[in-house]
């Protein structure tokens, strides 16, 4: 087929051969871009997966579009106690555990079409060389100490035993099954020491005691000056997420630093782990400890990126050329912006640090939250048994990523996104216009005004379409840029939506075709460079999607444009049309509902609960009993909303957030009057809310 496209430098996207080494040039933009690296003892679900994985994806396709050198990098975090406890519980080695999980999740994120430059692992020689030289370097820079402390200690098994592998009674509720690090019943932090009774989770039959044990540690109050004057400056470089260390005033909020950090353990008595290194080690009384995982985990993004390349180091030793982006949950923010950066400054090379972190608060499920052991929400690849392509779950879960507030996955507003937006919107101007031309043209772009090139803003028919797109265009980019990513995506379908509007208000059809064919040629010529537009836009977030519009346009990839230019011309010949979407049943809802719903919690409260602890009153035990079963009831509840109800939940909180983006914007007259309006459509909401409520319970 004949392809006629413009071949100036900055039309096409460039794509790397397959197996290409990427590596950073100095002069160019550098990208480096990991996610947080999920734990390998459990199966991914859509929180997991928009919450750092997906939304790094998108980021990096972004980057390439930009055609900057972009390196994308994850893997499992394989080792430390819980991995340990998964194993014993599973009955196999943390090894076979680890490597079980970790094609789980390599085979979740294949359907998802996650496009890593390398997804590995911490179970690696690469990475037990790279923390041990930390660690060695953090030692010989003073920034250890030695401590000594108790810890439990199983006389059966000769060994002391991680926080994971003792449980006992909760000092506080009286729970049974306690954790060394945490009660499940009252959701206090624990030291297994504290535990009463406590036992050996490999043999509860094992006498356990309490005996001292020394640990090495980090000096992160010697470092916290160093560190606070970094993030203060790097915070204000990088744009970071609000929900990080410091305030839109440029604060420090976190309430570690506020009340000054202390020495942080490094070391654990565990087998499955990063050796300490023997340097030195015998003295140091660390002989046949392992690294606490919270320490290796960090460094899991350079070593992996050491199994991609073993020129690793022009990534991460590269401050001045690469700009380093890391994708999370808002719980992991600590470790990335106050723990893993005090131990690159300890270490003293010249790491390539932070540049900017995107955070995500919560994806919550129906009304409730995602729960394995209920089975309840879609776990891994679970997806794909809807039927339901990939790309469009992209969709939905980046038009809902929660970036400043928690979000609710719900399956009607699921349907309402691939029928009323991408089906009726998006695929409707691409459809409509390239079987336009295959019909009417026999597939070839039809002899118009234009020339190619960036067009004029003082277009003589249609200045106010050009305009629009050039915005649109522009603030497509800026959001980008700051890592708004949902933001960004709106901004695609506004894009399509103006495209459908010029269709319809250039009256395109067989009569302009007849009347005017000049004019016809010239809506189709435009039309179709914004299709080739969108299809570099969408890129990020639709890859498939993407793929699916070039071969009916018969055209390279395009990288991102500044602005709206002719880029397909007169005499190109198109590719076959094809439906970008089909509709959803909307009766598919509730039957995903059932099929992942999961089983509901029982109302009965757990037996522990009213277990009386050693000076626990009976009146607090039965306080502790009846706060359970309160706590249980609401889960059930939770699990039982309507869809009536659920939708109404949705419509509060996407209002909410209009309210909360009009109060951090410049204060003016006008602004007051929005955010008045804005407020008083909450309360109404809410008030539709409480009654959609009281009707479900009736």
């Amino acid at each position: 087929m004949s392809a006629k496209i413009r071949t100036a430098p900055d039309v096409l996207r460039y794509v790397p051969n397959p197996g290409e080494t990427i590596l950073p040039k100095e002069g160019e933009e550098n990208v480096l871009i990991t996610s947080a690296l999920p734990y390998c003892n459990n199966v991914p679900h859509l929180g997991n997966v928009i919450g750092s994985t997906l939304s790094a994806d998108v980021f990096a396709r972004y980057n390439r579009t930009r055609n900057r050198r972009t390196l994308y990098v994850c893997g499992t975090d394989e080792y430390g106690t819980a991995t340990e406890t998964q194993a014993l519980k599973e009955g196999v080695t943390p090894r076979q555990l680890c490597d079980h999980y970790t094609e789980i999740h390599r085979e979740t994120y294949k359907w998802f079409n996650l496009g890593f430059d390398y997804f590995g692992r911490t179970s690696t020689p690469q990475h037990t060389e790279i923390c041990q030289e930390i660690y060695l370097n953090l030692r010989k820079n003073n920034y250890l100490e030695k401590q000594t402390k108790e810890q439990t200690y199983c006389e059966g098994c000769e060994k002391f035993l991680a926080d994971r592998f003792v449980e006992g009674i909760c000092p506080h509720c009286g729970a049974n099954d306690a954790r060394g690090d945490q009660c499940d019943s009252c959701t206090r932090t624990l030291d297994a020491i504290d535990l009463i009774k406590p036992r050996c989770l490999v043999n509860p039959s094992h006498n356990v005691v309490h005996r001292s044990t020394a640990h090495m540690y980090v000096r992160l109050n010697a470092l916290q000056p160093t560190l606070e004057e970094w993030i203060k400056k790097s915070w204000k470089t990088g744009k970071w997420s609000l929900n990080s260390v410091i305030n839109a005033e440029g604060e420090l909020v976190d309430s570690r630093l506020k009340g000054g950090l202390r020495p942080s353990p490094l070391t654990r008595d565990l087998q499955w782990g990063v050796p300490v290194p023997e340097q030195g080690a015998e003295d140091d009384g660390m002989k046949g400890k392992v690294f606490y995982v919270w320490f290796d985990a960090p460094i899991g993004y350079p070593s992996i990126t050491a199994n991609y390349t073993p020129e690793w180091r022009q990534w991460w030793f590269n401050q001045d050329n690469v700009r380093l982006y890391q994708f999370m949950g808002k719980d992991n923010v600590y470790f990335h912006t106050i723990f893993w950066p005090a131990i690159q400054l300890g270490d003293g090379r010249p790491w390539t640090m932070l540049h900017h972190i995107s955070t995500t608060e919560y994806l919550n499920y129906e009304g409730g939250k995602f729960s394995k052991s209920k089975n309840r929400g879609v776990f891994g690849p679970a997806a794909k048994e809807t039927g339901v392509p990939p790309d469009v779950w992209r969709y939905y879960l980046l038009s809902i990523r929660p970036e400043t507030a928690d979000a609710m996955f719900s399956w009607e507003d699921f349907i309402a996104a691939n029928n009323n937006i991408l089906l009726n919107n998006f695929g409707n101007f691409v459809n409509r216009t390239v079987k336009f031309i295959t019909s009417q043209y026999n597939g070839v772009l039809p002899e118009s005004p234009d020339t190619e090139g960036p067009v004029s803003p003082n277009d003589a028919v249609d200045a106010d379409f050009i305009a629009d797109v050039n915005r649109l265009i522009k603030e497509y980019i800026d959001a980008m840029e700051s890592v708004k990513l949902r933001l960004g995506l709106q901004t695609v379908m506004h894009l399509s939506a103006r495209g459908n509007l010029y269709l319809q208000a250039s009256g395109l059809g067989k009569a302009l075709m007849t009347e005017d064919p000049a004019r016809c040629a010239q809506v189709l010529s435009r039309a179709v460079n914004l299709i080739y537009t969108l299809s570099a836009l969408i890129h990020p977030f639709m890859p498939v999607t993407s793929d699916s519009i070039l071969a009916q346009l018969n055209a390279p990839p395009r990288a991102v444009p500044e602005a709206f230019s002719i880029d397909i011309l007169a005499g190109h010949q198109l590719g076959k049309p094809a439906y970008l979407f089909t509709k959803i049943d909307e009766k598919m809802a509730d039957a995903w509902r059932a099929k992942f719903g999961g089983s509901q919690p029982s109302a009965e409260p757990n037996a522990d609960a009213t277990h009386v602890a050693p000076a626990m009153s009976k009146r607090k035990a039965a306080a502790a009993a009846k706060a359970a079963k309160k706590a249980t009831d609401a889960t059930a509840n939770d699990g039982l909303k309507s869809a009536e109800v659920l939708a109404w939940e949705q419509k509060v909180a996407e209002q909410g957030q209009v309210v909360r983006e009009l109060k951090a914007k410049p204060k003016s007259e006008e602004t007051d009057k929005e955010i008045t309006a804005a407020v008083e459509e909450l309360k109404k909401l809410k008030g539709e809310l409480a009654d959609a409520l009281a009707a479900s319970k009736a």
